[in-house]
């Protein structure tokens, strides 16, 4: 199928061609970015990251990201080597490095760093982190809804791989769209263990019925910091916003649905296993909700 769409789909623009990457200190050009072959993220997916967005000067709840991409690093016990605040500069440094003011997007990747021997033991990766910055010009393009199908991939049990940290590894997900697309669909809508809607492989996921929203318990997915910015939106302009479970049945017959993430910040869905959401067009509370949103950030 040659028409699929992503949720991170953007437009294309020349400049990112020639735009400057921070890599363990030092800001270089595209083509010079580059880490070893035996770091530990390139060879095991042994690191954590994290994605920002800038409107209008403004990384977007930066503090925020940056304190869970510390939380992450800890909860796999990476010493990243830098504060918050020398973080911070680093990201501000290569915006400055690279010229961008609004539409930019970023992505901060922490690895162990390269190890001596190509094999998993966390004390082979002997030579510090490895810190990487890609900072693209990028705007959402997205030509229609989203459609998704529902896949046998889930995200699991804390004591596997929790789903709450982000990490390198990515296979799950990885595979989990692959299936999707495989069925016709752009991206894939991943079920939790007992079965109730949880995410999608990329983002978080939502309905609205009956002028309520919904979305999961939170339980099994990434608690999205944008998710969480549109449940505080919801509850601050008395509009009813449950994370609760739910099932198939009840989100084929929803009224809208829409995914939630840094870059596409709400994405509206169109079609599900083949069935049409609503219209399968953009809803009027996920038109609202983009208002509230755009207002919050300054977009």
């Amino acid at each position: 199928m040659t028409d699929n769409v992503s949720t991170h789909q953007a437009e294309e623009d020349a400049r990112n061609e020639d735009i400057l990457i921070y890599v363990n200190g030092k800001v270089v050009p595209k083509a010079q970015a580059m880490v070893s072959v035996y770091d530990s993220g390139f060879m095991l997916g042994d690191g954590v990251w994290e994605g920002i967005r800038l409107y209008n000067g403004r990384w977007t709840f930066l503090d925020e990201h940056i304190a869970r991409l510390f939380e992450a690093a800890k909860a796999i016990d990476l010493a990243i080597g830098l504060t918050q605040e020398q973080v911070i500069s680093a990201v501000l440094e290569t915006q400055k490095a690279n010229g961008m003011v609004t539409d930019a997007h970023a992505r901060l990747m922490v690895t162990r760093g390269v190890k001596t021997r190509p094999f998993q033991h966390p004390k082979l990766s002997q030579r510090g982190p490895t810190m990487v910055i890609i900072m693209e010009h990028s705007r959402q393009k997205l030509p229609r809804p989203i459609r998704l199908a529902t896949v046998p991939h889930m995200r699991g049990l804390p004591m596997t791989q929790d789903p709450k940290l982000n990490s390198h590894s990515k296979l799950n997900c990885i595979l989990a769209c692959i299936a999707a697309e495989k069925a016709g669909a752009d991206e894939a809508l991943m079920l939790d263990v007992h079965g109730f809607v949880n995410t999608t492989n990329a983002c978080n996921f939502f309905i609205v019925r009956k002028g309520a929203v919904w979305t999961s318990t939170g339980d099994y997915c990434m608690n999205g910091i944008t998710r969480q910015k549109v449940i505080d939106l919801c509850r601050a302009n008395d509009i009813p916003v449950f994370e609760r479970n739910f099932s198939l049945v009840e989100t084929y017959s929803a009224d809208e649905a829409f995914l939630t993430g840094t870059f596409g910040a709400q994405t509206p869905v169109g079609t599900l296993d083949g069935r049409v959401i609503g219209t399968g067009q953009l809803g009027p509370m996920t038109e609202r909700i983009r208002g509230l949103y755009k207002t919050l950030v300054g977009a």
